[in-house]
């Protein structure tokens, strides 16, 4: 870039910082303008991790769980972390590898960033969620056999509403990362399905049973796949779940899970709604 150039576009971004100053899309305080994307770095910095230690399949963290440590070779320890076997893993079935989540919910910004996300139409977020989630340490087999990112089919009306899918739009944030591509339409959904904010587990589980198929046209390209299915929230793994089962009647081999947010068990120490899977 010749240093004219360069001058004359340093002065526009002056002058656009200026009459057009940028606000957080979290908790709307301006934005300095060395920042790059949409939400602050405090706010980031709210985001709270899980805490150490979790479970090494689904990721959650075991000192909310109930049960007391164990010796490593007891018979209940089935991970070898000296812990009782995991509560949540048995709501994945036995073809999900792995499920990570960047951020809980219960607590911090996270529910915010999300609500951001998807409500508020900041669909840039989800460059920045995206790669989070992309930092995300998965088992060393799920690294080198993972093929390629899914996201989860959002309800066309309310894509229509929406005017994005946000899963899609994490999927190609994290792709960018890991350098797999994204497969936006080898799911599709077989019906329009209620919102699962107020559902009880087991009327989410019924509410998405069946409500996703593995496209025919694709099954060769499925056959023997490892795939990271990605959404933007989870709670009960329900939507999650009938994908996967969709997506391995159509001949995938395992699937892990990605997400940015989780929702808290009724174990853990402190809740509050966000828009959860």
């Amino acid at each position: 870039m010749r240093p004219l150039e360069r001058r004359v576009r340093t002065l526009a971004r002056g002058m656009a910082e200026l009459l057009l100053p940028r606000a957080c899309a979290v908790c709307r305080q301006l934005l300095d303008a060395r920042v790059v994307g949409l939400v602050c770095q405090t706010c980031w910095a709210r985001c709270e991790n899980f805490p150490e230690p979790v479970c090494r399949r689904c990721g959650h963290p075991r000192q909310s769980l109930p049960g007391v440590a164990l010796t490593a070779n007891s018979d209940t320890d089935h991970t070898g972390d000296g812990f009782a076997t995991c509560r949540w893993c048995p709501r994945l079935p036995p073809v999900v590898r792995a499920l990570r989540s960047a951020s809980r919910l219960d607590s911090g910004t996270a529910g915010a960033i999300v609500h951001a996300l998807k409500y508020g139409r900041w669909s840039g977020v989800a460059d920045e969620m995206g790669a989070r989630m992309a930092r995300l340490a998965f088992p060393d087999d799920v690294v080198s056999e993972r093929v390629a990112l899914v996201p989860i089919p959002l309800a066309s009306a309310r894509e229509r509403e929406r005017g994005f899918n946000q899963s899609v739009l994490l999927a190609r944030a994290v792709s960018r990362h890991w350098d797999i591509p994204v497969w936006p339409d080898i799911l599709q959904r077989t019906r329009e399905t209620r919102s699962q904010t107020r559902l009880t587990p087991s009327e989410r589980a019924s509410n998405v049973s069946g409500a996703f198929v593995a496209r025919h046209t694709m099954k060769e390209r499925l056959r023997g796949a490892h795939l990271v299915l990605v959404d933007d929230v989870i709670t009960t793994a329900a939507t999650l779940n009938a994908a996967a089962q969709a997506l391995t009647l159509g001949g995938a081999r395992i699937l892990s899970y990605l997400t940015f947010g989780r929702a808290p068990d009724a174990g853990d120490r402190s809740f509050h709604a966000s828009d959860p899977d």
